[in-house]
């Protein structure tokens, strides 16, 4: 699969360019920052950290069994080891689609602060030939 390359900088991810071109991507890393950094549809069951009633998300998991997109948006509030572990599943649940449609053979995700305000998602990639892919992704808690 061919992607415009994405190139993730702390908080958000710009199209890589070299040389005055815009760079393609062979590998999943594009999938990856796509199914992590965008919304998916806040369920029912998940409770809004405004108490407002704009579930948000991406479109297109309308149309889909396994949502393509992280519920990051769904923060309840900013209790470290509770949103450790819910940044946790929520990454697993987004790219859970690419192990789904042979993108990938697995991806394992671990989620930590590095620091106060921050966000760290480090994600090992598995890929169809048995190679491994290692990703890491800094954000800041408020960009969530």
């Amino acid at each position: 699969m061919c992607d415009i390359a994405l190139k993730w900088q702390i908080n958000n991810a710009d199209i890589a360019v070299e040389n005055a071109d815009i760079v393609l991507d062979l590998s999943p890393g594009t999938l990856v920052i796509i199914s992590l950094f965008t919304d998916r549809r806040a369920l029912d069951s998940d409770v809004l950290p405004d108490g407002g009633t704009d579930r948000r998300g991406w479109w297109g998991d309308s149309y889909q069994q396994t949502p393509s997109a992280a519920g990051y948006g769904c923060f309840p509030g900013k209790q470290m080891s509770s949103v450790l572990h819910r940044a946790k599943f929520y990454a697993e649940e987004a790219l859970a689609w690419m192990t789904e449609d042979g993108h990938i053979r697995s991806a394992v995700v671990s989620a930590s602060s590095p620091a106060d305000g921050f966000l760290l998602l480090n994600v090992q990639l598995t890929l169809p030939d048995g190679s491994v892919l290692p990703l890491e992704f800094k954000t800041f808690l408020s960009g969530i």
